[in-house]
């Protein structure tokens, strides 16, 4: 589906507030633009011993606040400036607050993977909530039961709508395949492959040591297909670019990545330039580097339009379940 700009407002009339943290500015501005109002005037600063402090320069009482805050690099930085900008929003007697979090930082410790290990997606989830949040807005969370870990209302939005219009718009479907990088993806592969009609694949990869992976082998037949990997989190890209290269070991023309959240540390970024990924895509969830906007073969998905239609619905008491389709 598309999205058209609207005025923001409730159907009462009374205005939302929209208020940006640092992580993603690019994003605010652009969720600000959608909707067709104003960021917030305020800022956020820190001391000399860098303390953060903030302070919500107009008024925000009995207002609908939405709070948009990814927990990217700098994650501790930014999860805490996110937390004390819903508390300042609260004790100004916001009416609601909604916590946008367009990447959830440490999503991906979701459960024990040993003993004396912690669930940092809970205790996360346990922090937004007890700082004062009223409702949770997020994108392509790592792992969907992380909703579960809130008890407050959740929207976990998908970013597949946005990239199947980008693929329809730039490719043929006669010989793509969607291709799993990992057995756990499965769910999202074969969710991409029905809205498009092509077939799935799977990559079974074998993870030899903590940041490294090793792709053992091919599961469907790709022999002539152009492939499409989807994710939701790249991180240092060793899994994409294994894949890639057993994709094409098996006879795949062209193999390009569409991945929600690029996080892509340390040198992720040269790893895919000098992979034989013909093109990764990513969203901006995330603010893009440098690096990223230079890289030819890296291009980034705007997902303002969705996230601030998403913002729209929730503040008018809409249903946001059409965007997810």
């Amino acid at each position: 589906m598309s999205f058209d700009a609207h005025s923001g407002g409730r159907p009462d009339g009374l205005p939302l507030k929209l208020v940006a943290g640092n992580s993603n500015r690019p994003l605010a501005e652009g969720i600000s633009s959608y909707l067709n109002v104003p960021l917030a005037k305020g800022q956020v600063k820190r001391f000399a011993d860098m303390e953060i402090f903030v302070e919500i320069q107009e008024n925000v009482r009995g207002q609908d606040c939405f709070v948009v805050q990814s927990t990217s690099f700098p994650a501790n930085d930014n999860l805490m400036e996110l937390l004390i900008l819903i508390d300042a929003l609260k004790r100004a007697s916001a009416r609601r607050v909604t916590a946008v979090i367009p990447y959830y930082g440490y999503a991906r410790q979701d459960r024990k993977p040993g003993p004396r290990t912690p669930i940092s997606a809970k205790l996360v989830a346990n922090l937004i909530e007890r700082a004062g949040a009223d409702r949770v807005l997020t994108l392509d969370l790592h792992a969907g039961q992380i909703q579960g870990f809130f008890d407050i209302p959740t929207d976990n939005l998908f970013a597949a709508p946005v990239m199947v219009r980008d693929i329809e718009k730039n490719y043929e479907a006669d010989d793509l395949i969607v291709v799993s990088p990992d057995v756990g993806g499965v769910v999202r592969a074969r969710a991409l492959a029905k809205r498009i009609n092509v077939p799935i694949a799977i990559c079974d990869k074998r993870r030899e040591a903590p940041g490294k992976s090793e792709v053992m082998n091919v599961i469907g037949e790709v022999e002539g297909k152009r492939c499409i990997l989807i994710d939701d989190i790249i991180d240092s890209g060793g899994t994409l670019c294994n894949a890639a290269e057993a994709l094409l070991a098996h006879g795949a023309t062209e193999v390009m990545a569409y991945i929600t959240h690029g996080v892509l540390s340390g040198g992720a970024v040269s790893r895919i330039k000098n992979s034989r990924l013909k093109s990764l895509v990513i969203t901006d969830s995330i603010l893009p580097t440098a690096a990223v906007q230079a890289a030819a073969n890296i291009r980034v998905l705007p997902i303002a339009a969705l996230i601030g239609e998403a913002i729209l619905r929730t503040s008018r008491e809409e249903s946001v379940s059409s965007l997810f389709y």
